[in-house]
């Protein structure tokens, strides 16, 4: 009996993660955006749902990235950038190692910080993944841009890696490549994440054919859509129509944001021969609902927003922890195993234009805004790290005064 009550709580554990590591990533090739530049994304679903970004300077190169707050010796990066212009994101795949017995270390995070440190193109992250000790111990999909205009994914098993080109029209006619918690090199059917890439490339190919896309339509149209491919729920538009305060509840699952959703990011690219300093980092750390997009960039060097970075008496970033106390209002059921999955949408949206996500979106398009404008300057110009400390203390100021006067708190 006993070890029957192990093995059942192993099974329940894996399937947990698997239900709760459902990050939703894309790569898009520069040749089919609309300013020319590549575009690297990743929506993070994971059980760390406290997160921040970090400035490293060891290793080759100087970088920056999404880590775990709670990873005080910061031994991870999720989604991170460096000063050549590459950058690097991931996605969990559970069917890459079907049948193999070797054993899975989780440590994808720890090999995405070691590229950023040490990878200035997709030719050298390459030599990286050529160089691991077999079996790797991974199983993930690894997105990957560089400032020589190179879009790939790399779909990782224990044994061998299979480069996914982006800008092989034959490969990826759209332009664009989408990833959930399955690889197409891997054995179809297992993994997860189906339904939910449905529903990306459902808004993918509107964006792309009405020549939309940029970070700010897949932050606002993707990250914060509602809509579900499986069974046609559209939540944003079905519910928008009730007064405030009328709890709206729905069934909370398979969505691209979800309960465990941590956080969205866009590492936004460079053109081929434009100076990697322009490589900007759109996040939006904390609940993708409830948060709004911060920009940085490694020639803004160590003294990045105050709102982004971890903060010891909240043992969280500012910015995380606000939003995961607005969480709480969308999705306040805290009894029972299944019933955290039911969220309230009349929080979000509603007809009197006071849901969490109506009362933000103003203050974030303002943002986008404001920094599409200091970029097309700086490209013009030169990109100084005293302008950039200068707009970092204006987006602090702005976050804050944004939830001071929607939420009445202070950051």
């Amino acid at each position: 009996m006993k070890k029957i009550s192990i093995l059942f709580l192993l099974v329940a554990f894996v399937f947990s993660s698997w239900n709760i590591e459902a990050c939703t990533t894309a790569i898009i090739s520069g040749k089919y955006t609309v300013d020319g530049r590549p575009l690297l994304w990743k929506h993070r679903d994971t059980w760390s749902v406290n997160n921040s970004i970090h400035y490293f300077t060891e290793g080759k190169y100087t970088y920056m990235g999404l880590i775990n707050s709670k990873d005080y010796k910061h031994k991870s990066v999720w989604i991170g950038m460096n000063s050549e212009g590459f950058a690097i994101m991931n996605s969990a795949s559970y069917n890459l190692n079907a049948g193999d017995t070797a054993k899975l270390t989780g440590l994808e995070g720890r090999i995405m910080k070691k590229a950023l440190a040490n990878c200035a193109n997709l030719a050298d992250f390459e030599k990286l993944l050529s160089e691991l000790a077999l079996p790797t111990g991974l199983e993930a999909n690894f997105g990957v841009i560089d400032a020589d205009g190179g879009a790939a994914y790399y779909e990782l098993g224990h044994r061998k890696f299979e480069k996914i080109d982006v800008n092989d029209p034959a490969i990826a006619p759209f332009g664009y490549i989408i990833r959930a918690n399955y690889s197409y090199t891997g054995k179809i059917g297992l993994g997860s994440g189906y339904i939910r890439y449905r529903t990306a490339d459902k808004l993918f190919y509107e964006g792309f054919s009405t020549n939309k896309f940029n970070a700010q339509y897949i932050l606002q149209n993707i990250s914060h859509s509602l809509k579900h491919s499986l069974t046609g729920d559209d939540l944003l538009f079905d519910y928008r129509h009730l007064p405030a305060n009328t709890p709206a509840y729905h069934h909370f699952r398979d969505f691209i944001p979800r309960t465990g959703s941590s956080s969205s990011v866009v590492v936004e690219g460079v053109k081929k021969g434009e100076s990697p300093d322009y490589t900007t980092l759109w996040a939006v750390v904390g609940f993708p609902l409830t948060s709004v997009v911060i920009p940085t960039w490694i020639k803004g060097g160590k003294d990045i927003p105050e709102l982004l970075r971890y903060k010891k008496e909240l043992d969280d970033s500012p910015i995380c922890h606000a939003a995961l106390q607005l969480k709480k209002n969308c999705l306040p059921i805290r009894w029972g195993k299944n019933e955290a999955y039911y969220i309230n949408v009349n929080t979000l949206v509603n007809a009197d234009k006071t849901g969490m996500m109506q009362l933000l979106a103003p203050y974030e398009n303002e943002i986008f805004k404001q920094t599409y404008e200091k970029l097309n300057t700086w490209r013009n110009g030169k990109i100084s790290q005293s302008e950039i400390k200068q707009y970092y203390n204006w987006l602090d100021q702005y976050v804050r005064k944004t939830y001071a006067k929607s939420f009445d708190m202070k950051l």
